[in-house]
């Protein structure tokens, strides 16, 4: 090729990742046509981004490093080795592992805190604050990771998670326990977006499978090995160890992403949106109680729960309109117009919804019908997690290969649904066997379509919004897990009590029990047939939650069916012909 054609080439190819370009991708996917199979082409920074003098561009020493000065204005990191990558994944992993493992390993140790530091009324919130603080943080921490970069402000999540894990750990009362969980939530709703974002940084979209498959490995691992851990803990040491656990995790999380992840803070002034950070927290805060202390604490019909949907929905609508006025909104309302970002999230939300609602009871079912105690029900579970690690990975490695990625959260979706159906057939007498293979398809269907989605959100807009693009999708699927356990919670304990009036051998009062006090420990020392009356009840109102799952991940299944193919765009390639290496490539 001469250079006049290379001159006349350079410059459509830069026109092909422009913000316009996304946009007819977008179009012409929702016409049925296709786009290109795969993209070569470095993604443009946005008009927004600072511009970086001639003066600052690196030079040969940067490039050794594999630093580029994208990364300062806000555009992707290239250049960095394969080893390079794997040492600030296995950083960001740490994190990843932190803020998922908190979600669950509080669960287990809860009786032992609350006879530990009274305040039992209380319980709720020990999960409720720490629910509420990453959701509403999640949107700001994408917005200020566009804005001035990602590195520091991951280091600043993971700073503030350990240190509400130190504080939640001296917890002397019930209610600095709560107060110390919402300053670590705070952290983790930045750990969980930093992780995905800064990926995004440093690796192509169409080289992202590969990482991202290990993230969504990890989220499964910390989800089941996080009630083994809290009921390790409990019975051998004490419940503050369940938060001391993540001060050396995550001094060795923060010592390797200050020595290799590329990137600092930059002084380009910005508009930070307080006002809809404000607005969404009243809105999220409202909606989260709603689902979480409805039916539990307060009764559905009742005045509290009444006033926090009125807040969810009357401050969601104020979110709107101050997004629309907002310089630089920390949730811009034109992603919901790019098709890729708004069904992605639909199948999140759906997806979450399913899942965590769901899968909530399986432990339970398996000390309260298996009486296996807490930590033998989390090693019980190790099926689900063994086709969740299998099927992410592999689903990232094959799409990295091929380019190809709408089949995975298609079948994703069809699997887990199958998967959940199975469980609803699942019963007392179910030998373990039978249990585990239907806990293996369903690992494999969570496995297919979870980080998946992730990757489609952050390769369908542009670089420039790639934080508030991937805090965007994990909020919808946190929202909907917080949904989930609402909605079928209520389920169980309707059905629950409904099934011991007919289940039990004697006369029975429903207001007499409180479907939370029904523990392992009690039905033990029930007598034998009175104890498998409860072991009926327990198993058939659990059929009902997986029934009802079932409808809900096939509304996943046909959403999955309009996500458009967007190429997967790479960095390298277009960089890597003579001329054209990358400003950060190693010498």
């Amino acid at each position: 090729m001469t250079a006049m054609e290379n001159e006349r080439e350079r410059p459509c190819k830069r026109a092909l990742v422009t913000d316009a370009t996304m946009e007819s991708s977008e179009q012409s996917a929702g016409s049925g046509r296709e786009t290109l199979e795969e993209s070569t082409f470095p993604p443009a920074a946005s008009p927004a981004s600072p511009t970086v003098p001639a003066s600052r561009q690196p030079d040969r020493t940067e490039a050794a490093a594999g630093r580029t000065m994208d990364a300062d204005a806000g555009g992707p990191v290239l250049g960095l080795s394969h080893r390079h990558i794997l040492m600030v994944v296995g950083a960001l992993m740490l994190g990843m592992f932190l803020a998922a493992l908190d979600q669950t390993i509080v669960a287990t140790a809860l009786p032992t805190i609350v006879g530990d530091l009274h305040g039992g009324t209380h319980i709720a919130w020990v999960i409720t604050a720490y629910l509420i603080a990453s959701t509403v943080s999640t949107p700001l921490w994408g917005s200020l990771g566009d804005q001035y970069g990602r590195k520091a402000f991951f280091q600043a999540a993971v700073v503030i998670f350990l240190a509400g894990s130190i504080l939640s750990g001296l917890s002397q009362s019930m209610l600095e326990l709560i107060l110390f969980r919402a300053v670590q939530g705070l952290g983790a709703g930045g750990l969980m977006v930093g992780t995905q974002a800064i990926v995004g940084d440093i690796v192509s979209p169409r080289e992202r499978g590969r990482y991202v498959g290990l993230f969504g490995a990890v989220f499964g691992v910390a989800s089941i090995v996080g009630p083994v851990l809290g009921g390790v803990f409990v019975d051998n040491l004490s419940w503050r160890w369940i938060f001391y656990i993540n001060v050396p995790i995550g001094a060795i999380a923060l010592l390797v992403i200050a020595a290799q992840v590329p990137g600092h803070l930059r002084r380009t002034p910005h508009v930070i949106d307080w006002a809809g950070a404000v607005v969404l927290a009243v809105s999220v805060t409202g909606l989260v109680l709603l689902t979480s202390l409805g039916g539990t604490t307060y009764a559905w019909g009742s005045a509290p729960i009444v006033a926090f949907g009125v807040i969810g929905v009357v401050f969601t609508a104020v979110f709107v309109l101050v997004e629309r006025r907002a310089v630089e909104p920390i949730l811009p309302l034109h992603l919901f117009a790019n098709r890729t970002f708004s069904v992605t999230s639909a199948v999140g939300f759906i997806v979450g919804f399913a899942m965590f609602g769901a899968i909530t009871y399986l432990p339970i079912f398996l000390q309260d019908v298996g009486g296996a105690t807490p930590t033998m029900s989390g090693v019980q579970l190790l099926p689900l997690m063994a086709g969740l690690l299998v099927v992410s990975i592999t689903s990232g490695q094959l799409i990295s290969r091929t380019g190809r990625y709408k089949a995975w959260p298609i079948a994703g979706t069809a699997v887990m649904t199958f998967g959940l159906f199975l469980l609803s057939l699942v019963g007392p007498h179910t030998s373990y066997l039978a249990e585990s293979l239907f806990m293996v398809i369903l690992g494999m269907g969570i496995g297919g379509v979870m980080q998946v989605l992730v990757i489609l959100v952050q390769n369908a807009v542009p670089h420039s919004e790639l934080g508030v693009a991937t805090s965007g999708a994990t909020f919808f699927r946190s929202i909907g897990g917080s949904f989930g356990t609402a909605v079928f919670g209520a389920v169980f304990s309707n059905v629950f009590v409904g099934r011991l009036v007919h289940d039990l051998p004697v006369k029975f009062n429903p207001k007499q029990v409180n479907v939370a006090s029904v523990t392992p420990g009690i039905l033990r020392h029930l007598p034998p047939a009175i104890h498998a009356g409860f072991a009926l009840a327990f198993s058939q109102s659990l059929r009902t939650v997986f029934v009802a799952s079932v409808p809900i991940t096939a509304l996943a299944f046909i959403a999955a069916w309009f996500i458009p193919h967007v190429a997967l765009r790479r960095w390298d390639e277009a960089h890597a012909k003579p001329g054209h290496a990358p400003a950060g490539a190693a010498a």
